[in-house]
């Protein structure tokens, strides 16, 4: 789910390393667009904060194109973006449903589950391999196979803001120089 084609794959193959050495997880690549005007669209974050600021989009953007350019794994031209996940991130790691838990998803299967292939509701963890879900109405926790999600994304609201301004400011708050 990190990658959504062959080529997604083959990539993050190839720039995980990178992101790795460099002190960044990817937490999703997309390869865009028609032969012309192609976009590799990268979200990645430090893994111990989550947190991704523009000296680190413009760090892992340096060690990312010059691994491109050596090895050149895309033909023609393309556009590298590379950037935070956001506050209303996707959600492509099974870790994800585990630090996100009570806030608010929306998933989308590639199969049916519980007779449905979307959800929408509050994250409850991650139970195995499965993902839990506390949906609207609902009684009991839906359990959804991790494996079987195409498509998953934080739901932008009160709650996530607040969590998003509580992160930033931790983050002035350690950037702070402290006197002596």
């Amino acid at each position: 789910m990190r990658g959504k084609t062959a080529e997604d794959v083959k990539l993050l193959e190839l720039l995980d390393p990178i992101a790795e050495a460099e002190g960044y997880a990817i937490v999703r690549l997309r390869l865009m667009g028609g032969a012309e005007a192609r976009r590799l669209q990268i979200f990645a974050e430090r893994p111990e904060d989550g947190d991704m600021n523009i000296e680190d989009c413009a760090r892992l953007s340096r060690a990312i194109s010059g691994l491109m350019d050596e090895v050149d794994p895309i033909s023609g031209e393309y556009t590298l973006e590379v950037s935070s996940p956001g506050v209303d991130r996707p959600l492509t790691r099974l870790k994800d449903f585990i630090d996100y838990e009570g806030h608010e998803a929306r998933i989308e299967l590639d199969r049916m589950a519980e007779g449905r292939k979307r959800f929408r509701g509050v994250l409850a963890g991650v139970e195995g391999d499965n993902i839990a879900i506390d949906l609207e109405g609902e009684a009991e926790t839906a359990l959804v196979p991790f494996a079987w999600v195409v498509e998953a994304k934080l739901m932008l609201n009160d709650k996530l803001m607040k969590r998003g301004a509580e992160v930033r400011a931790r983050r002035l708050q350690s950037d702070q120089p402290t006197s002596e």
